[in-house]
């Protein structure tokens, strides 16, 4: 029984956070510090900032 309510918490829980910044942190995290790299740094974050949109328009 116990396995069960975590299986449904697991499958729950992205589906409350959907749409939140929380699932998007990651990806913006990750894009802040790529960004901070010279001359190709902004060039080399449009994936993760295409990731953090896609999670959290």
């Amino acid at each position: 029984m116990i396995r069960l309510r975590l299986l449904a918490a697991a499958i729950l829980l992205p589906v409350t956070l959907s749409g939140c910044g929380v699932l998007a942190a990651p990806c913006r995290i990750a894009s802040a510090g790529i960004k901070m790299v010279p001359i190709v740094g902004h060039a080399a974050a449009l994936p993760t900032d295409a990731c953090a949109a896609v999670i959290d328009p």
